[in-house]
């Protein structure tokens, strides 16, 4: 199972369309945008999902069980239409049943059905009849509300989404637009969702034209008209995002992968061969534990009675790195190093660490293989974690798949980012911590340059998972299938995270630049940083807009993870002390609530889709604009011009020295006197971020230590 999925489109049973553009050409030689989903096949393909037609032989359970939705697409007789000519029109029992099962154990059935239904000779009304659904055979017309005048060309009239607390998903976010060309009507069942339906001076009036339903563990959705999504119609109206949010929606959800600590691959080979250096570095890891209360915050032994304790633990984790190295023989330099790195401490008298060669010698940076584990073992810091520079054993993978070492390589030159994964981990990292960066270790002396940062998109994306996911049941908003998708996969979220990071990551160093966003540890006010960080995540949703349009399948779940944790995890994680990533969600939220594209209105929040990717690059060029005159201005000026764009969006604390302007900060010790009259919560939550943090606080807590 592939976090895309996979869609089968039959062709076997005397279907009016077909997927295949040769074909329609034969089928319809002087129209073939008439028969043809060519371009619909072609639109699934662009959001990542795996298309292919089924053009011989019955519809079998095997074949079925392999694919996550089946689109029928009009069977008829030859009389009626012109068809593929493979099969009969009539489903046989056998493949009624098949489909039925299918569906029940949770995959989807896309229908597209036809006015006039009984003339076709299809059986199609009796497959539906299974879940529920009937077609009428009728044509609906509606000169008042038309496409060109057409009185049977009927606009759908937009059905709102009932309170579902079962799905929760918005099949018509971005597609509240339809043209019906000659279509019939449909019956459904009462726990069904009409999408469009007729309008009241329609004949027949207020009728469903599209419904989605739930059976057993699958979906299925019914068009009364075919062609809704032909070649020559998909391109009208709202019709291409409708097409996708109800594909993506009726596919099988991606099943749930073990963890990766658990040592078992897709196949389950690898527990018994890997077993023996699992066992090793659970061992290497309850010496690393015994050693951590023995060690100051420097990393240091300090007391002379514990030394002797902590040299045999010490000479313990070598030889354990040493019976592991041959599992990675492609960091044997490094491994090398550590061990060392380790005996020189212990002979040392176990002072300060410093394990500079160690760091020296280690560059994930330069073997960007896909699955390539590492064996790492330093005294560092965690960043979010701890604050001590322990002994610390981290075994990762490294994420490099071949579409994203192409963007890098052609559009997103990031030589030092290393997208990695956990496999396990020291206590260090039972904590929020998400990076691993060389800076974080304990050396005598700092680098000439550091060349490489890992970044674990495994716990990123879980962490995104959980609260955003907690967050739109929350809120009831209502989610986009493909929002809905990605907070239910693992895998594409963790992909997502890792194109997410990338372009962020880079965007630190290009754009117009009034200071150097890598100084963190310069005294600016906090929001600084805030802003920093949001450039970047606005960057990363532009360039994903971009990447959307050219057909890169994670660049439209991009912008949804970095919306969603944005605005729903940022805010409401760590405390309000110069909470400069918490305080740029802010910003974001309040910006798109000032503009109404987010909306907070009985105690639901709900998104203008089509209207987000605007917003978002209006205020991205607010920031950037900041970001251009800032290189003119003193640093004063341009901190106090930040403060102001902050405020405009963000009510400042009431106590606050910056919010009354150049003239009430102090005149003397700059930068330090100016940097302190700066409050801890500067800019403290709206009542609608208190009231989301303490109904999802317990969440947020609960990520701490998240494992994929």
């Amino acid at each position: 199972m592939t976090a895309f999925p996979c869609v089968l489109f039959d062709e076997a049973h005397s279907e009016s369309w077909t997927i295949r553009r040769d074909v329609a050409e034969t089928m319809n030689p002087g129209h073939p945008d008439d028969s043809s989903y060519a371009r619909a096949a072609g639109l699934l393909r662009g959001l990542g999902h795996t298309v292919d037609a089924h053009v011989e032989g019955p519809l079998t359970p095997g074949l079925l069980g392999a694919r996550d939705v089946l689109v029928i697409a009009h069977p008829s007789a030859d009389r009626w239409e012109r068809t593929t000519g493979l099969g009969s029109p009539v489903l046989p029992v056998e493949e009624l049943d098949a489909i039925e099962e299918y569906v029940g154990n949770g995959g989807g059935l896309v229908v597209m059905a036809e006015y006039e239904q009984e003339k076709y000779g299809s059986n199609l009304t009796e497959l539906l009849a299974r879940f529920g659904v009937g077609v009428e055979h009728t044509l609906v017309r509606d000169p008042g509300s038309a496409h060109n005048g057409v009185a049977s060309w009927v606009l759908g009239t937009p059905r709102d989404a009932p309170d579902d607390p079962w799905d929760g998903q918005d099949l018509l976010a971005g597609a509240r637009r339809a043209c019906f060309y000659r279509a019939g009507t449909l019956t459904a069942p009462g726990h069904a969702t009409v999408l469009f339906a007729t309008s009241p001076t329609a004949t027949p009036a207020n009728r469903p034209l599209a419904v989605a339903v739930r059976h057993g563990a699958g979906r299925v959705v019914v068009i009364a008209d075919s062609d809704l999504f032909g070649d020559d119609s998909i391109g009208d109206y709202d019709h291409a995002a409708l097409w996708g949010n109800l594909v993506t929606w009726a596919a099988r959800l991606p099943a749930v992968k073990s963890p990766a600590a658990a040592g078992e691959s897709e196949t389950g080979a690898e527990i018994e061969t890997d077993a023996g250096a699992r066992a090793e570095f659970r061992r290497l890891k309850d010496a690393v534990e015994a050693l951590r209360p023995l060690q100051a915050k420097d990393g240091s032994v300090p007391e002379e009675s514990d030394k002797p304790r902590a040299a045999g633990l010490v000479s313990e984790i070598a030889g354990h790195v040493e019976r592991l190295a041959p599992r990675f023989p492609h960091d044997a330099a490094y491994l090398t190093a550590v061990v060392a790195d380790l005996r020189k401490w212990s002979g040392q008298g176990l002072g300060v660490p410093d394990f500079l060669d160690a760091l020296d010698a280690f560059h994930p940076d330069t073997q960007r293989v896909d699955g390539l584990e590492h064996l790492v073992v330093f005294p560092m810091y965690t960043q979010n974690g701890t604050t001590s520079r322990h002994i610390e054993a981290v075994w990762i993978r490294t994420i490099w798949p071949g579409w994203l070492a192409e963007l890098e390589r052609t559009g997103y030159d990031n030589p030092m980012f290393v997208p990695i994964a956990f496999e396990d981990f020291t206590s260090g990292y039972d904590t929020n911590s998400a990076v691993l960066f060389p800076e974080t270790v304990a050396v005598r002396e700092t680098p000439a340059r550091f060349t490489w940062g890992g970044i674990f998109a495994d716990r990123e994306a879980a962490r995104f998972r959980a609260v955003s996911g907690a967050a739109a049941a929350t809120l009831k908003l209502a989610l986009p299938p493909d929002a809905a998708r990605l907070i239910a996969s693992q895998e594409l979220a963790q992909d997502t995270f890792v194109l997410w990071d990338l372009i962020h990551d880079r965007t630190h160093s290009h754009g117009d630049l009034p200071f150097d966003p890598f100084m963190i540890k310069q005294r600016m006010p906090y929001w600084l940083y805030s802003l920093e960080e949001l450039r970047c995540d606005l960057t990363a949703f532009g360039e994903a807009v971009k990447l959307e349009r050219e057909g890169v399948p994670h660049a439209r779940y991009v912008q949804l993870a970095i919306l969603f944790d944005r605005l729903f995890r940022f805010p409401i994680t760590g405390d309000r002390v110069r909470n400069y990533d918490g305080l740029g969600g802010q910003l974001l939220f309040s910006y798109l609530h000032r503009n109404d594209v987010v909306r907070w209105t009985d105690n639901r929040l709900s998104v203008d889709w089509d209207r987000l990717a605007g917003g978002v690059a209006d205020l991205r060029g607010e920031v950037e604009k900041l970001y251009r005159d800032g290189i003119d201005r003193s640093k004063l000026a341009h901190w106090l011009a930040a403060h102001q764009l902050v405020a405009a969006y963000v009510e400042p604390n009431p106590a606050s020295v910056w919010a009354r302007g150049a003239g009430a900060l102090p005149v003397e010790g700059f930068p330090k006197a100016v940097v302190d009259a700066v409050l801890p919560d500067e800019f403290p939550l709206s009542m609608f971020y208190e009231a989301l943090r303490r109904k999802l606080g317990d969440v947020v807590d609960s990520t701490k230590g998240i494992r994929a």
